[in-house]
């Protein structure tokens, strides 16, 4: 049986771009041209399935767009330490100018096996005591710790909610400045499916630290508590790097139909010298509303002194003795504490939550700096 080849066009035409996405037949193909040869392999990127004919070359290599894969031009062969990655490659030649491609590809698509990622796996709530993340946004020198107002209201309401008399909760502290995680690189910017869960970054860079946050809210925590000052009417630059890196989670209710965040409830703890307190309020609740969590009554404990109230020394002992804040951070600790415990019940079943459970530890020991 002879040779099934599709006319791709005249190769002067295709000659002109180093690489390009073509169509043959159902088929995606990357073509590319270098040193005055075509080469076909597969459009499809092992990967997510990214559109190699839409990267570029680096070399022998067409480098996928989405995360950077690479897959060698003529025979698909990954880079070197994963040629046994490979996409199908197809035969292609020049006749009468123009450029056939064989229908048939001449080698097959081998993905190298590999374990998930341990958090792609199902978020499951085991029985036990209702679990608190508090997440600290203030930006610090490291070594040189100092005062922080929202990070010590944000402490209070964490040991607030360890020493309920109605069963002991597990909290835990991270505080972001601690954490060494990359900026979002946009990949949902590129498409829909290019942003994954996890987080592509988090799977291809095991030094970066942002899979502390993604373990703690998708699969610990009944209740996250958010702490962060007031920057220029916003809050904290590292608020939005973590919910950038966020992203990811919300995406997967629209490209996978997967609801991550089940009986989730959150909390807010917005402080700073400067006003704009509901703005920020506002923001903060709307991206996790976005994310499907809920809110208790009164959402939100705050502070701010004004525009005009440039004195951060008297803004901070102000907080430093406010009964009344410390008190609302531990009020607001327990309704969400309260409603957390109604939702994770009523999903599991009356009498599946253990009350009572271990002690509440924190991840960072410089919670003594509070006085809690």
């Amino acid at each position: 049986m002879s040779e099934e080849w599709i006319d791709l066009g005249a190769a002067e035409e295709l000659a002109k771009k180093p690489l390009q996405e073509l169509r043959a037949g159902e088929r995606r193909i990357a073509l590319s041209f270098r040193d005055g040869r075509f080469g076909a392999i597969s459009g499809s990127c092992n990967h997510v399935g990214g559109p190699l004919g839409k990267g570029h070359l680096d070399g022998d290599y067409v480098v996928c767009p989405w995360h950077y894969y690479k897959f060698h031009w003529q025979t698909g062969e990954g880079e070197p330490g994963y040629e046994d990655d490979r996409v199908p490659a197809h035969d292609v030649k020049v006749e009468n100018g123009r450029v056939l491609l064989a229908a048939k590809p001449r080698s097959k698509r081998n993905r190298l096996p590999h374990k998930p990622h341990p958090l792609a796996r199902d978020p499951k709530r085991e029985p036990g005591p209702i679990r608190v993340l508090g997440i600290s946004t203030t930006s610090m020198t490291a070594g040189q710790p100092r005062y922080s107002t929202s990070e010590d209201l944000l402490l209070h309401a964490l040991a607030a909610a360890r020493a309920r008399k109605d069963g002991e909760c597990d909290t835990r502290f991270i505080a972001l400045r601690e954490l060494a995680f990359r900026a979002c690189e946009g990949y949902y910017s590129k498409a829909a499916r290019a942003c994954t869960w996890p987080c592509s970054i988090t799977q291809m860079d095991p030094k970066d630290q942002m899979d502390r946050v993604y373990e703690g809210v998708v699969h610990w925590a009944d209740v996250l508590i958010i702490a962060t000052p007031i920057r220029w009417g916003g809050a904290s630059s590292l608020y939005y790097k973590m919910i950038e890196r966020m992203n990811c989670i919300q995406n997967q209710e629209t490209v996978a139909n997967r609801h991550l965040m089940r009986n989730k409830v959150v909390a807010l703890v917005i402080t700073g010298g400067q006003d704009n307190v509901q703005a920020v309020a506002g923001q903060m609740l709307t991206f996790f509303a976005e994310l499907g969590c809920q809110f208790p009554q009164f959402p939100f404990v705050a502070h701010s002194r004004g525009w005009s109230a440039e004195d951060m020394e008297n803004n901070e002992q102000y907080v430093r003795d406010s009964k009344s804040l410390h008190e609302g951070a531990a009020a607001l600790a327990c309704r969400a504490v309260d409603m957390a415990r109604v939702m994770v019940e009523s999903s599991l079943g009356q009498g599946a939550l253990v009350r009572g459970g271990r002690k509440g530890h924190e991840l960072d020991t410089r919670a003594q700096l509070t006085g809690l």
